[in-house]
């Protein structure tokens, strides 16, 4: 009787141990399994910041001016390409210090770009090109409609469309443009000249149809245009509100530097291969500009333009 109780305690202990260890090992299989999940999670997340580190080195746009910012000036100075050194010297009081992009949002005023963007519409309406670029050069009286260009000074439909009122205001912020360059670039305003072509842009998402309407090339103006030593970009509207794409974009060796349009926003740069440059293609809305330019050489300068063309 005693040894069949000791059996019986016998198999209830070892019956309470096997549980006990049974117990102990649901218990302790998370616990062993814990430390390999924090260090898989770690490694992904190692390898996460690995790969934004690098993609951020090698990122190739920064963002040179926002259309949120407000600047009283921004500028970054660049090496002048040796052709436009070679050039510029032969010109007395208008081979710049340094040659640079100037950005600023303080030279012109939100109203006077205002009465630019609509003296820009008044004209542009009345032609247009087929496809998404079209320009109107009040010097010329260049103006795009369908595939090619009229000039407004020769129709007699559209004599009268500009007062003098609007030359006038073309005038002073020109001048003012003028005169922002001197400054900025240390030359004599009395060496450098308007010069042509000097035109409002239209840019839309319609599809290009001719050459002209193929604005996203990188380009030189210098290459472009012979008679540029300076240029400037006066915008008339403002990127992510009134147009999507279209930023401006300057082509370095090492990283592109973007320009988002803001309207009255004046951008200034040397026009030689130093500032090799696009813009992005319009993606919705429409985004206008104003191209005025200078040059050293009197014998491509321009007056201004005035009610006298109706004349011609």
């Amino acid at each position: 009787m005693t040894s069949v109780r000791n059996r019986n305690k016998y198999n209830e202990l070892q019956k309470s141990k096997e549980q006990r260890e049974v117990k102990s090992k649901g218990t302790s299989s998370p616990n062993r399994s814990l430390p390999l999940r924090v260090l898989s999670r770690s490694v992904v997340i190692f390898s996460l910041l690995i790969i934004v580190y690098f993609s951020s080195k090698n990122e190739k746009f920064i963002t040179f001016a926002r259309q949120s910012d407000l600047l009283a000036g921004k500028g970054l100075t660049v090496e002048c390409s040796a052709e436009y050194s070679k050039e510029v010297d032969k010109y007395e009081g208008c081979a710049p210090k340094e040659c640079r992009r100037y950005i600023t949002d303080k030279i012109i005023s939100v109203r006077e770009a205002e009465e630019l963007l609509q003296i820009a519409i008044k004209g542009l309406k009345l032609g247009g090109s087929s496809g998404g670029a079209s320009i109107l050069d009040l010097h010329s009286g260049a103006l795009s409609k369908g595939q090619q260009f009229v000039n407004i000074y020769k129709l007699n439909s559209m004599k009268n469309l500009f007062t003098q009122s609007d030359f006038n205001t073309y005038r002073v912020i020109k001048d003012k443009i003028k005169f922002a360059i001197a400054h900025h670039f240390d030359v004599d305003p009395t060496k450098i000249y308007l010069t042509h072509p000097t035109f409002f842009s239209e840019i839309t998402p319609k599809k290009a149809i001719t050459i002209h309407d193929e604005y996203w090339h990188p380009h030189v103006d210098k290459e472009t245009y012979k008679s540029f030593h300076y240029t400037s970009l006066l915008y008339l509207s403002d990127y992510n509100l009134d147009f999507k794409g279209g930023r401006f974009v300057f082509m370095d060796e090492k990283q592109n530097s973007t320009i988002e349009p803001k309207k009255a926003r004046l951008s200034v740069f040397t026009s030689g291969g130093e500032n090799l440059h696009y813009v992005e293609k319009v993606t919705s809305g429409v985004r206008y500009a104003v191209t005025i330019s200078f040059t050293c050489d009197k014998n491509f300068a321009v007056e201004d333009p005035s009610t006298e063309k109706y004349n011609m």
